[in-house]
C-alpha cells in the first residue's frame, strides 16, 4: 500500500511539474505574439523562439512520457526487473551477440536512470558472455523491460568468420519481475540442487579464492539460477533464492498453476520462445520488432540503449488487445 502511495504521489508531482512547464510556454508563446504586435521582428525575438521551442519539445516528451506510464497498469510493472540474457547456439558469434546486447541493455538503464547490478555473467573463453543477469531497479523497470522478453536476432558479416560471410545469431532474453517483498511460496528442498564452484568476476578479496559462487537448480523446471558478484557464499545463495521464486512465482502464473509442485518442464520452452526482433546490420542497417513492427534504421542508436520505439509501440499494442 506504501508503495503505491508513492507511485501516486510521484505521477502526480510529475502531471503538476508539466502543467507548469505548459504555462511557462503559453506565457512565452505571449510574449513573442505581444512583441511581433509591437514590430519586433524575427532577429529581435532570436532567444525567445528559441526559448519557446525548447518549452514546446519539453512539454511534449513530458506528455509523452505521462501518457506512456499510464499504460503501465500490469500487477507487477512497477516493480524491479530481473533481466537474463542467454546466447544461443552459433559458438562465439552468438555469444558476442550476447556481449553486445548485455551493453545494449546497461546503456538503456544508464539513459533513464535504473540501476543496473549484474550479479552473474559467465564468461567465454575466446569472446562474449554465455550468459548473464542483471537487476534493474527504478520506477517501473519491470513494467518497461518486460516488452524486451524473447529472442533476439542478429545478422552481420561475422568479424570471427576470415571469409567475411554473412550470418546470423541468435540470443534469448528472460524479463522476470523481482518479488522479494511480495513472495509467500514455499520451495520443496528435495526440488533444488544447490552447487558452489569459484568466482570468476570482481567481488572483494576472497574471489577467485574459495568457492563463494552458487548455482541452485530447481529440477521439477530445470530452472538454473547463479550468483557470484556478492561477497560471500551465503550472500550469493540468498540473492540467487530470491531470483529463483521469483522466476518460479512468474511460471506458475503463466500456467496457471497455484502449486509450486505442479510446475513442470524446462525453463528454455519459456525463455526461447518465439523471435520477437531482428538486428540486422548487413546488407542494409535495420532494426525491426516482429510483434509490433516498428522500425529503426538507426542501429547504433539503438545498440546504444535507444529502445524506446519498440518498448512503447508493444505497451500501446498490449494496451490496446487487453482493453
Amino acid at each position: 500500500m506504501l508503495k503505491e502511495q508513492k507511485d501516486i504521489q510521484k505521477k502526480l508531482k510529475e502531471y503538476q511539474q508539466l502543467e507548469a512547464e505548459l504555462e511557462d510556454a503559453e506565457a512565452m508563446a505571449e510574449l513573442i505574439d505581444e512583441s511581433e504586435k509591437m514590430g519586433a521582428g524575427p532577429e529581435e525575438l532570436r532567444d525567445e523562439y528559441k526559448e519557446l521551442e525548447a518549452g514546446v519539445a519539453k512539454v511534449t516528451a513530458g506528455i509523452d512520457d505521462l501518457n506512456l506510464m499510464t499504460l503501465l497498469s500490469g500487477r507487477y510493472d512497477a516493480n524491479d526487473a530481473i533481466l537474463s540474457i542467454h546466447a544461443g547456439a552459433g559458438g562465439v558469434e552468438a555469444m558476442d551477440w550476447a556481449e553486445m546486447l548485455e551493453r545494449m541493455y546497461l546503456r538503456y538503464c544508464e539513459k533513464h536512470g535504473f540501476k543496473a547490478d549484474i550479479i552473474d555473467v559467465q564468461n567465454d573463453t575466446v569472446a562474449g558472455i554465455k550468459s548473464a543477469t542483471i537487476v534493474v531497479s527504478g520506477d517501473n523497470a519491470y513494467g518497461y523491460l518486460k516488452c524486451e522478453h524473447g529472442v533476439h536476432r542478429l545478422v552481420r558479416i561475422s568479424p570471427f568468420n576470415a571469409a567475411g560471410k554473412r550470418q546470423t545469431s541468435f540470443a534469448a532474453i528472460e524479463v522476470t519481475p523481482q518479488l522479494e517483498g511480495e513472495l509467500t511460496v514455499e520451495i520443496n528442498p528435495e526440488d533444488i540442487r544447490i552447487d558452489t564452484y569459484r568466482s570468476s568476476g570482481a567481488g572483494g578479496q576472497h574471489v577467485n579464492t574459495t568457492d563463494s559462487a552458487i548455482r541452485i537448480t530447481h529440477l521439477p523446471t530445470n530452472i538454473v539460477v547463479t550468483c557470484q558478484n556478492e561477497r560471500s557464499q551465503l550472500r550469493n545463495k540468498e540473492v540467487a533464492m530470491k531470483i529463483l521464486m521469483s522466476k518460479l512465482v512468474k511460471l506458475a502464473e503463466e500456467e496457471h498453476k497455484e502449486n509450486l509442485n505442479e510446475l513442470k518442464g524446462d525453463l528454455n520452452q519459456v525463455a526461447w520462445g518465439s523471435q520477437i526482433r531482428s538486428y540486422v546490420f548487413q546488407p542494409y542497417t535495420m532494426v525491426k520488432d516482429h510483434r509490433t513492427n516498428a522500425e529503426v534504421g538507426n542501429v547504433a542508436a539503438v545498440m546504444d540503449g535507444y529502445l524506446d520505439p519498440f518498448i512503447k509501440a508493444k505497451l500501446v499494442q498490449d494496451a490496446k488487445e487487453n482493453a
